[in-house]
């Protein structure tokens, strides 16, 4: 029979039965337990199980009873190696009779699958004998699941953040740091391991620390995100700035469990943002000074922050806010449909053109219309979103109005003078020509000008004493009587080498000092020739015609022109002997052959055209074309030529000689046209190198002074240092735009080229990279150049740089120093000569033609933005310019570039003494020379940064500084009583400068010692005998100045 549990009898003893008896009080709340409970016999074998034990392993009770349990659910480990019964901890109840608590294990399923638990047993003792034992599981494979898989997590999270490029952590709760990538440790050069706890802020600059760890103790125990930048030692000893940030993570039950965070490297970022800030700042006034207006539209928002000047245009008060509707609404409805368009257009991520766009606004407070000129261009992210579009605007109403005007007026008065049949032009007198002679040239003409007089349109700007050789003496001394005199003149006269005759009234118009006459005209010839012939008449007929025959005989064998007759298939049926003194050609060589055959081939269409029109019978004047000589050469012909009765009879003028010339002029013009703009560009730049070293004076001394006094800490020291470098820099870039404009200060002596060039060698090789070699090849025994060797230092500096960025994937830089004496005619246009050429040469990209006539221009160049300045080359010609020399440039694409700086040769010393006079240096602003320590200064600038400066480096100099912001205050001072030891002078300053000044002070006082400042290095006006000190300066420099006056 079986009891309540469906245990067999033969299974129990008297354990059972003690069992059974302890069982009677809790089998109900066993049969309802989640975890499994089994009672085992003293061998092991199951007499009960609960419901859960059933669900949990999958055997029966009618399974398990009678049945050693390790051998249904424990026989094997999880690899399947068995597992004895006496090996497992289980067993130890019945073989030593311990208890065990909370064991995790692995049971297995009845279908095999294995099942995490975690169990406790404990023996059933009687007399202290083991009699059977009671086994709790609980089914932990849940959580065994989830642990795993955490694990499994973290060692992913792990293994990615020490692949990951920027430095990962991870804190607890706490705020202690538990892990580190290995990211880390590379960067800063902590210990694996170093970093942990707060370990990690040990890498951190001294003066960054506190406030590091104080802001991330802070946002831990307000469990809050943290982000704070500092300095971070680099592993090589280095500070940089970094950006660390981190946010809080919790549980799954919302338990705070520490930070995730990263550190990344921005110092590049915060010195591209200084820089950025510093450019704007720059922009900004110059655009004001420009009276150019900013605008800038959030493409989000259609939100518009425009400069007052901007609003000004649109008639709205300046801090109205404004949108894109506001701005449509102001512009004026003509206009807005092409505004609309032109920043669509902009803001278009697949177009991306340039807002360039002008249109009238009316105004909303004032109703006035404006004309505004404006140009911006659409910023993008890198998902291609047009975040911003940010442009300029100016106030262009006024030249709006005065082009207007001008268009008007120029469209009455040109369709005057195109359109009416007189003759007309303006022309310049010259009453003071070579050999004291009126000559003039024509500088207007209409075309009834050219009709009538048969000038060519290359007349245009030349003296006609030289393109019309012929022309009577009469012509030049009427229009002179005219410029001279203010008095019109009308008169009928003949112009015998043009062969007509013209009714002519001639009147001044302009100022006198101009010499402008305008010449009214119409070609009488016809009637003259008429009247001519109705008087030959009378005369003997037969007379005439002898004479008329032997007149064109005449003129047949003499005239300078070539005379051709010809059928209109070309075939050459007469000419005269001109054509043999022109073209070397006999006679019998040209008739019966085609007059095509000697045509230039450049000119073969157009002359098959032109004979194709004498063929339909047209006439034709001042056709040109190349005829071919016997001597192989050309020479351009001017053709009248008139079709009559199956003939062409053709007239033609030699004009080789001037299209040359005129060929000549255009040049001239060209090159004259070139040099203004240069010299229009270079006072610019000039000027505003003059305002920068002003600007840069007070700074420059302001730093100096707080580097020599070491005022601050460290820190400050750096930044000091740092702000001086920057000033430093800007005084290097007024040096280059001076260099271009031709006005830097140069100390030229002899310079030994060859000495220079082999010393600069290996800086330029160090600055060109590994990828890149350098050549160096100089003649033997060159004469010393005339040069500045600090600027030409520079110029070769800069020359190698351009060198090496046009050979990005390497080559060689070949620096060359030569001497050749230069003929006239040369390319260069130099004055002849000897002259030292120093060439710099690479084997890079070349440049085009067009390219290379712009190379030299001020802030032009072929690099990327943010890569070139623009000034290199500039500033090299501007110096070769300024030596006497010049600079030129021989390049192809991709075949390379050769730039060639020609300089003349020294009159001064031998190259070996050239060689023993190293270039100045700058003085050494730790150990300034020794200066006057007494005595009385008088400083005079007009500017009043730059005075206090100046007055402060000489009063630490020891002088006792008495001020004058002008040359009229300090003659006051003189006259009043004051005897300066030393006069200080800026030279340019309103009213007399301080060159007179100077001048006036030595003439008096002989023994005042004198020194001119200037920033702008311009030598006119200023005595070369004059000490003087170029802008900004150091107060190192100055005392070795005033101790040179001190020695001299």
């Amino acid at each position: 029979m079986q009891d309540v549990n469906g245990a067999p009898p033969e299974v129990k003893g008297d354990a059972v039965a003690a069992l059974e008896e302890q069982l009677a009080v809790s089998r109900l709340v066993m049969e309802h337990a989640a975890d499994a409970v089994f009672l085992l016999s003293e061998s092991g074998e199951t007499v009960y199980a609960n419901p859960a034990a059933e669900a949990m392993f999958g055997w029966s009770k009618a399974e398990l009873y009678g049945r050693k349990l390790h051998e249904l659910v424990h026989d094997r480990h999880p690899d399947g190696r068995p597992y004895p019964m006496e090996d497992c901890p289980l067993g130890r109840v019945f073989f030593s009779g311990q208890s065990l608590r909370s064991h995790e294990d692995v049971f297995f399923h009845k279908g095999g699958s294995p099942v995490f638990v975690e169990c406790s047993n404990a023996p059933v003792l009687r007399d202290g004998r083991v009699e059977g034992g009671v086994l709790i599981v609980r089914d932990i494979s849940d959580a065994h699941r989830a642990q795993q898989a955490l694990a499994e997590s973290e060692a992913r999270f792990r293994s990615m953040a020490d692949s990951a490029p920027v430095m990962m952590w991870v804190t607890d709760a706490d705020g202690q740091c538990t892990y580190l990538n290995r990211t880390w440790y590379e960067y800063t050069g902590q210990a694996p391991g170093e970093g942990e706890g707060l370990g990690w802020t040990n890498a951190i600059h001294p003066d960054d620390r506190d406030i590091a760890r104080n802001a991330f103790l802070e946002s831990n125990a307000e469990r809050r995100e943290y982000r704070v930048d500092f300095r971070l030692r680099r592993a090589d000893g280095a500070y940089r700035w970094t950006l660390d940030a981190a946010a809080p993570r919790f549980g799954p039950d919302g338990a705070y469990l520490g930070y995730v965070g990263s550190v990344i490297d921005i110092d590049d970022r915060r010195e591209a943002a200084a820089r950025l800030a510093l450019n704007e700042e720059r922009l900004r006034l110059a655009l004001d000074h420009a009276e150019i207006g900013q605008w800038d539209v959030d493409a989000a928002t259609s939100a518009i922050f425009w400069s007052p000047r901007v609003s000004a245009m649109f008639g709205v008060a300046p801090d109205l806010p404004v949108t894109l509707d506001i701005f449509y609404e102001g512009v004026h409805p003509d206009d807005r449909a092409k505004t609309r368009a032109a920043f669509e257009a902009a803001a278009d991520p697949t177009r991306r053109l340039l807002y360039d766009v002008e249109y009238r606004t009316v105004g909303r407070d004032d109703g006035m219309v404006r004309w505004v000129a404006a140009k911006g261009r659409g910023l993008f992210d890198e998902d291609g979103r047009c975040v911003r579009v940010i442009g300029t605007a100016i106030d262009i109403t006024a030249r709006k109005a005065a082009q207007a005007a001008l268009a008007e007026s120029q469209a009455r008065y040109q369709t005057l003078f195109e359109s009416i049949e007189s003759g007309f032009c303006v022309v310049e007198v010259d009453l003071h020509a070579p050999g004291g002679r009126v000559d003039y040239r024509v500088m207007e003409a209409n075309p009834a000008f050219h009709r009538q007089t048969g000038f060519p349109e290359a007349i245009l700007g030349r003296w006609l004493r030289e393109a019309a050789p012929g022309l009577e003496e009469k012509w030049f001394e009427i229009y002179g009587r005219v410029a001279r005199t203010g008095v019109p003149e009308r008169f009928e006269q003949s112009a015998e080498t043009l062969g007509r005759w013209f009714d002519v009234y001639a009147f001044r118009v302009g100022d006198a000092a101009a010499g402008r006459v305008a010449i009214l005209f119409n070609d009488i010839s016809a009637r003259r020739n008429a009247e001519e012939r109705l008087r030959q008449l009378n005369e003997n007929l037969e007379s005439q015609v002898a004479d008329r025959t032997a007149d064109r005989d005449r003129i047949w064998r003499l005239t300078t022109d070539v005379i051709l007759v010809a059928r209109l298939d070309g075939i050459v049926t007469a000419v005269n002997p001109a054509w043999t003194r022109l073209f070397g050609w006999r006679e019998d060589e040209l008739i019966g052959r085609c007059f095509l055959d000697l045509v230039h081939p450049d000119d073969l269409p157009a002359t098959r055209t032109a004979a194709g029109r004498l063929a339909e019978g047209t006439t034709l004047y001042r056709f040109e074309n190349r005829y071919r000589a016997k001597d192989g050469s050309h020479h351009w012909i001017s053709w009248t030529a008139v079709p009559f009765e199956g003939l062409v009879h053709a007239v033609g003028r030699d004009v080789t000689v001037e299209k040359a010339a005129a060929a000549e002029l255009e040049a001239a013009q060209e090159a004259l046209r070139q040099a203004q703009k240069m010299e229009a560009m270079g006072q610019l730049t000039g000027g505003v190198a003059h305002d920068f070293n002003n600007l840069l004076t007070p700074i420059v001394g302001g730093l100096d002074m707080l580097q020599r006094k070491a005022l601050g800490g460290e820190r400050e020291q750096r930044l000091i240092a740092g702000a001086m470098q920057s000033a430093e820099r800007a005084k290097t870039l007024v040096q280059r735009l001076l260099a271009f404009a031709r006005r830097q200060p140069l100390q030229a002596s002899a310079v030994d080229v060859g000495a220079l060039v082999a010393g600069m060698a290996d800086l330029v090789a160090s600055t060109s990279g590994p990828q890149i070699r350098v050549a160096v090849e100089t003649a033997d025994a060159m004469p010393p150049a005339k040069a500045d060797a600090n600027q030409l230092e520079m110029a070769l500096l800069n020359l190698g740089v351009n060198a090496r960025d046009a050979m990005p994937d390497g080559g060689t830089l070949r620096i060359t120093a030569d001497c050749e004496a230069v003929a006239p005619g040369h390319r260069t246009a130099l004055a002849p000569g000897r002259y030292i050429r120093l060439s710099v040469a690479d084997t890079g990209i070349g440049m085009d033609e067009a390219t290379c006539k712009r190379a030299v221009e001020p802030f032009f160049s072929t690099k990327g933005v943010g890569k070139g300045t623009g000034l290199g080359l500039s500033m090299a010609h501007g110096l070769a310019s300024q030596l006497g020399g010049a600079l030129t440039i021989d390049s192809r694409p991709g075949l390379g570039t050769n730039v060639t700086l020609w300089l003349p040769v020294s009159a001064d010393g031998s190259a070996a003494d050239a060689a023993a006079k190293p270039p100045s240096s700058a003085a050494d602003p730790a150990s300034p020379p020794a200066a006057a320590t007494t005595g009385t200064a008088l400083l005079v600038d007009d500017e009043d940064l730059v005075r206090m400066s100046t007055a402060d480096m000489l009063a630490e100099l020891g002088y006792a500084v008495v001020e004058a912001a002008s040359a009229e205050d300090a003659f006051r001072l003189l006259e009043d009583g004051l005897a300066p030891d030393l006069l200080v002078t800026d030279h340019l300053m309103p009213g007399i400068n301080g060159t007179d000044l100077a001048r006036s002070v030595r003439a008096e006082r002989p023994q005042t010692q004198v020194l001119v400042i200037s920033g702008y290095a311009e030598n006119d006006g200023i005595d070369v005998d004059l000490p003087r000190l170029t802008k900004p300066f150091r107060k190192a420099e100055l005392a070795e100045k005033l101790a040179e006056l001190s020695e001299g």
